[in-house]
C-alpha cells in the first residue's frame, strides 16, 4: 500500500521529511507503512515485516531481501525503500530497493562504494545517504544515492570520525548520524546540510556515549533510542530541529535493549526488535504529540536484532 504520485506531490507542500536508522527512515511524503528488514534471529534472515500505520497490522513480504543479512541501513524516497550494506557472513555492498506500490524488490547495480556493515541511513527529498560502518576497519565514508537515477557518489566530507553501529535520522534540511563505536563508544552527533552536504557536529551530542542505537524522526524532532553504553539502556534522546537542543524522554523504551530498528509515520515513531540479553519481537510506539509510549500487540514476526527500518 503506497501513496500515489499525485498525493505525494501535494503532501510535499506541507509535510516535512524525517529519517530514522542506523536502521530507520520517514520519507518526504506521508508514509502509510513501516518496514523492518533483515536482522539476526540466531541466524541471519532476509525477512521483511510491514506494519500498516492505520491499524499497526503486520504482514510479511513474500520477496524479502536478496540475501539474509544483519547490520544493514534503511532509507527511502517517495516511491521506494532501500536496504544498504550489512553482513551476510561477509560484509556486502548490496543495496536492495523495494517499490512501494507493489513491494517488488530489485537490487541496484551500483551498490555501496565499499562492502561494509554497521551503517546508518537517512535521506533528503532528492537523495539517500549511507554513513559510516566497518569494512574490516571503521570508516567515515558517506555514500549518496540520487533517487531519480540511483547513481551513487561519495561525499568529500564524510563523518567527523570513522565509526560503526551508528543511527541516522533527518529533518527537512539536515541529516544526522548519532553515536556509534570508534574503538570506544561515542556520543557524537554529526549533521549534514542537504543543500551543500557540509558537515558540522552538534555541541550537545547524545546524553551518553553508546552504540547499537536506533533513529527515527517527526517533522519537529529527531530521536535516538536504546543502545549499549557498556550495558543495554532504554534511553530515548530527543533533538529539537530548530535549535538542535537535546532532551531525554521520561518514558524511554519498554525494556533496555540494543540493536533495534527505527521507523516513523507522520504521527508516531516506532522502535522494533533488538537484544535485551535475548532477542525480542517487541515494537514500541511513541506518539509524537506527547511522546507517550505504547507497545504493539503484534510485534515482529520473529524475535530479532540488528534489522534495518524504513517507511513509505
Amino acid at each position: 500500500m503506497a501513496v500515489t504520485s499525485m498525493a505525494n506531490s501535494s503532501i510535499l507542500n506541507f509535510n516535512k521529511y524525517n529519517v530514522v536508522s542506523a536502521v530507520s527512515f520517514v520519507p518526504p511524503f506521508l508514509p502509510v507503512a513501516g518496514y523492518v528488514a533483515g536482522g539476526d534471529t540466531g541466524s541471519k534472515v532476509a525477512t521483511v515485516d510491514k506494519f500498516l500505520f492505520t491499524t499497526d497490522a503486520r504482514s510479511t513480504l513474500g520477496t524479502g531481501l536478496s540475501s539474509a543479512r544483519r547490520y544493514a541501513a534503511g532509507f527511502a524516497s517517495s516511491e521506494n525503500g532501500y536496504v544498504a550494506g550489512g553482513d551476510t557472513g561477509s560484509y556486502v555492498a548490496t543495496v536492495d530497493k523495494f517499490l512501494f506500490t507493489t513491494d517488488a524488490r530489485s537490487t541496484l547495480a551500483t551498490g555501496l562504494s565499499s562492502a561494509r556493515y554497521g551503517v546508518a541511513g537517512f535521506a533528503s527529498a532528492e537523495n539517500g545517504y549511507v554513513a559510516g560502518g566497518d569494512t574490516g576497519s571503521n570508516v567515515a565514508t558517506v555514500d549518496k544515492f540520487l533517487f531519480t537515477t540511483d547513481a551513487r557518489s561519495t561525499l568529500g566530507t564524510g563523518l567527523s570520525a570513522a565509526r560503526r553501529l551508528v543511527a541516522g535520522f533527518a529533518s527537512a534540511e539536515n541529516g544526522y548520524v548519532a553515536g556509534g563505536y570508534t574503538g570506544s563508544y561515542v556520543a557524537t552527533v554529526d549533521k549534514f546540510l542537504f543543500t551543500t552536504d557540509a558537515r558540522s557536529t552538534l555541541a550537545t551530542g547524545l546524553s551518553a556515549a553508546r552504540r547499537y542505537v536506533a533513529g527515527f524522526a517527526s517533522s519537529e524532532n529527531g530521536y535516538v533510542a536504546g543502545g549499549d553504553e557498556g550495558s543495554k539502556v532504554a534511553t530515548v534522546d530527543k533533538f529539537l530541529f530548530t535549535t538542535d537542543a537535546r532532551s531525554t524522554l521520561g518514558t524511554g523504551l519498554s525494556s533496555a535493549r540494543s540493536g533495534a530498528a527505527g521507523f516513523a509515520s507522520a504521527e508516531n515513531g516506532y522502535v522494533a526488535g533488538g537484544d535485551t540479553g535475548s532477542y525480542v519481537a517487541t515494537v514500541d510506539k511513541f506518539l509524537f504529540t506527547t511522546d507517550a509510549r505504547s507497545t504493539l500487540g503484534t510485534g515482529l514476526s520473529a524475535a530479532r536484532r540488528y534489522a534495518a527500518g524504513f517507511a513509505g
